[in-house]
Parts: structure tokens; C-alpha cells; sequence
């Protein structure tokens, strides 16, 4: 988010590469494959990724050596990657990079197969966490360690809280990149003006609130839920809140029986309770993230509210008129939780994006993207641009490069909260494993439907547990 992209939240490359690829090939619908950019249609993509391998495109050099980069579409992320490797280009004439563009959802599922096969880019661009594991283990990547201890000038201007899901078994084997994003709960402050009542300061705020604008004909929340991983934010809140992130560590470390920690159920329960009080829009399950639907519904004043990654605020001044402009809209993190545990300065979301390595990849082609990591990323041009579009890079000492941005109280915000939180979650699709991810996916969308109960999804989810 989410994201990134939408730079948002996804599940990892599995272990069993067949098993997964066919997991994967069977659930193109699980994020809508949408189309390219550019022209280039969904076609063409998947015979971009055939017998050709990593090296496949034109550019600078030979098409053998021309390294690869597949990225994410969506505005304003797009262009500022877009621009990164044209710049990057323009300076190395005789080792281009060739780039391809996708919707969120049609990349995540090609770049899983494409590794798999051995056949992906150059650059895998990615999330790091349980993904980034699973290409470690099947040889996939390249270690990077050694690289960052020869350009520590690099680690030492980037966040430290963005290096732990770059790290598999104490080695580094992505370099974190780009921008750090919450999960946020947004507002829209004319619709709560009109309702006459305040943003919610605990969980009992919220139910009561669900109720206020119900009965103004207003939806409480926006949820694109058809992607899943937009649902799974309320959880990963609502356990933080309610047990403390040790509840889902748990989880992560495969501890038996952690999905039916009391505190697991009572988050599960909340969210249903949520549900059939209607606090969200009707239809959510059929609203897509990558559609950016369920943000305008929140800028149209259809809906009150919303929880999103810190990536919608760019995608919300761009679509949204005079919304953000005209300071119509509220962010908050997440309130506390009655007798919870959890912090409330805690969050969760990605604390960055990653840029690995292939290892199926020649020689020349990991020469070429070793120097993109080094020369091509963390520009003057590319910070001050994710700044635009109103992202808090990864980066050090960019306070007064915020404080000069009309976008500083969002962006103070969002470095606030990802630098002072006690501790920041991965988003669970993630951190975990590929197949208990593609597992939690399918249940969180059976737990918003409320066909299963909170008993069932921690039954299934426990029969995945550190598999």
C-alpha cells in the first residue's frame, strides 16, 4: 500500500516453483490483469518472458546483454521509475537498460512464474520479506552482501528500519529502494463536517460511527475487496492493536496453533462485527484496488473513510480535483484498540521496495544493474520526485526537502510515523511464505463475505503454519 502499488501489498514466489506457477496461472483473476502501458498488450508481455531468458529486449549493447527491468504502472510512481532508467540510459549509452511496464496485479503474477522458470528480469523489483526468501532458497538471486560492504556510503543513507526484509540468514539480497508507506486511515473531513462528529479515537469510536453515517445514506468505509490484500490491513491493525505485534511473530515463526491465539480471534471477530454492521461500501468485494475506485469513492464523499497505503495520497491529488488540495481530507494512524496491548504508535505496511539481482542473469547484465544500484537510484532528481508526488523516500536527511513541499503535513506525517513507531509490520502477504500467503488471501476474503468464522479461518490458517 499500501503501494506499492498501487504500490500495495503481495504473496511470494513459492518454493515448489511448479506448484506455485500453476497456483499463479490459476489466479489471474485474483488482482485483475488489467493491460499495459505503452501500448504493449497482456500478450506480447507473456511472450516478452519465453525461451529468450533475462536478456530478452533491445537497448544498448547487444539484446544479449541488454539488462531488464519490469516495473509497476500507475502514476506518479511509473514516471519516476520510468525516468530513473532513461537517465540512467542517457549516461550509459553501451550498457542500457530495457524496461517493461505492468498493472499491480498482471505483474505480480507474471514475475512469479518468470522467476520460476528462470526467465525473469534483470532487476526484480519486489517487496523483500517472505517473496524475497523464497528466491533465495531456490537460487534465484544474487547475494548482495559483499556489493553493500563495497558501497556503504549507499546503506548508510537509507532507513535501517528497511534492511530486515532485504535480509535472508544475515545476508542482504535486494537493495531497499524508493519510499517507506504505512497503512493509513484516511478521512474525508467536508463529510464528517456535514455528519457534525469527530475522526475516531478508539474502536469504539468507529462502530459508533459506522452507525452515524449509515443512517445519512453515507458508506463508513471504502474497500476495493475484490483484491484481497486491501481487507487484510484491517487485520494486521486489529491484532497489533488488540495482542501486540508478538501475536503475529507467532504466526510468522510457525508457532503452533498462533492463529487461534485469543487475541487472533477476537481481531477476527471485530472485523466481522464491522461487516455486519455494514461499515463498509455495499459491493466492496467487487471493487478493485487497481481501479483506485475505492479512493474515489472517499474524495466523492460517497464513503467517510478509508484505510489505504501512504502510495493513495499521490493517486488522490492527482484524480481528485481540488480534494486534497483544498485540505478536505484527514489521515490518522490507526486508534488503539479498548484493553488492547498493542502501541498505538505502531504500524504496518512496507517499510520500503526492493531491487534484486537475478542470478540467472550473464555477466554483463549483472554488471549493468550493479551499476544501476549504485549510480542509477537515490538521485538528487529521483528523491525530489517521489517528495512530488507526495512519498517520503527511504532516504536520510530529507526533513528540509519536506518542510519545502506543499505536501509537508502529509509527508511529516508519514515520516513521523514510520520513524518514531515502535515497531513497524511487513505486510503479512509478504512476510509470509507463498503458499501460506496465497492461503491467508482466499480466507481473509471468505472471513469479509462471512462465510467462514473467525474459528474456521484460524483452523485453516494453522494447517499452513511455517509451511
Amino acid at each position: 500500500m499500501n503501494d506499492l502499488l498501487d504500490d500495495r501489498p503481495v504473496a511470494s514466489l513459492a518454493r515448489q516453483w511448479s506448484t506455485e506457477i500453476t497456483v499463479e496461472l490459476s489466479n489471474l483473476s485474483r488482482r485483475s490483469f488489467l493491460s499495459l502501458t505503452a501500448g504493449t498488450s497482456a500478450a506480447a508481455a507473456l511472450a516478452a518472458c519465453g525461451s529468450s531468458g533475462p536478456g530478452t529486449g533491445g537497448g544498448g549493447g547487444t539484446s544479449k546483454d541488454a539488462a531488464t527491468f519490469w516495473f509497476l504502472t500507475g502514476q506518479p510512481q511509473e514516471g519516476i521509475r520510468a525516468n530513473a532508467v532513461a537517465e540512467f540510459n542517457k549516461a550509459n549509452p553501451d550498457n542500457k537498460i530495457v524496461e517493461q511496464r505492468f498493472q499491480n496485479d498482471a505483474f505480480k503474477t507474471k514475475i512469479k512464474a518468470a522467476i520460476g522458470a528462470g526467465q525473469g528480469p534483470t532487476l526484480i523489483w519486489g517487496w523483500g520479506g517472505g517473496g524475497l526468501k523464497s528466491y533465495v532458497e531456490a537460487g534465484q538471486v544474487e547475494d548482495l552482501t559483499d556489493w553493500m560492504s563495497q558501497n556503504q556510503a549507499i546503506k548508510d543513507k537509507l532507513f535501517p528500519s528497511s534492511f530486515p526484509a532485504a535480509t535472508v540468514n544475515g545476508k542482504l539480497y535486494a537493495l531497499p529502494i524508493e519510499t517507506v508507506q504505512p497503512i493509513i486511515l484516511y478521512w474525508n473531513k467536508k463529510v464528517f463536517d456535514s455528519a457534525g462528529v469527530q475522526p475516531p479515537k478508539s474502536w469504539g469510536d468507529i462502530m459508533n460511527l459506522v452507525g452515524v453515517f449509515n443512517s445519512k445514506g453515507i458508506a463508513p468505509f471504502s474497500l476495493g475487496g475484490q483484491s484481497r490484500w486491501t481487507n487484510m490491513m484491517w487485520l494486521e491493525f486489529l491484532y497489533d492493536r488488540i495482542g501486540g505485534p508478538e501475536v503475529f511473530e507467532a504466526i510468522y515463526n510457525g508457532e503452533k496453533d498462533a492463529w487461534n491465539h485469543p487475541a487472533s480471534i477476537e481481531a477476527l471477530t471485530k472485523v466481522q462485527d464491522l461487516v455486519k454492521a455494514k461499515g463498509f461500501i455495499k459491493g466492496f468485494s467487487s471493487i478493485t484496488a487497481d481501479s483506485n475506485a475505492d479512493q474515489a469513492l472517499l474524495y466523492k464523499g460517497r464513503a467517510a473513510m478509508m484505510l489505504h497505503g501512504g502510495w493513495t495520497y499521490g493517486g488522490m491529488k492527482k484524480d481528485g480535483g481540488d480534494f486534497v488540495k483544498k485540505g478536505e481530507l484527514g489521515w490518522m494512524n490507526f486508534p488503539p484498540v479498548e484493553n488492547g496491548k498493542g502501541d498505538p504508535s505502531d504500524t504496518v505496511g512496507n517499510p520500503g521496495q526492493y531491487l534484486s539481482i537475478s542470478s540467472k542473469a550473464s555477466a554483463a547484465q549483472k554488471e549493468t544493474a550493479k551499476k544501476f544500484l549504485a549510480s542509477g537510484k537515490f538521485t538528487d532528481g529521483e528523491i525530489k520526485g517521489w517528495i512530488d508526488s507526495g512519498a517520503v523516500p527511504i532516504v536520510k536527511g530529507t526533513e528540509s526537502l519536506i518542510s519545502a513541499s506543499p505536501d509537508k503535513e502529509f509527508l511529516s506525517f508519514v515520516y513521523d510515523t514510520s520513524s518514531k513507531a515502535k515497531f513497524f509490520g511487513q505486510s503479512w502477504d509478504q512476510a509470509l511464505s507463498p503458499q501460506a500467503a496465497e492461503v491467508l488471501l482466499t480466507n481473509i476474503s471468505k472471513l469479509f463475505q462471512l462465510s467462514v468464522t473467525p474459528q474456521q479461518f484460524a483452523t485453516n490458517m494453522n494447517a499452513v503454519l511455517g509451511k
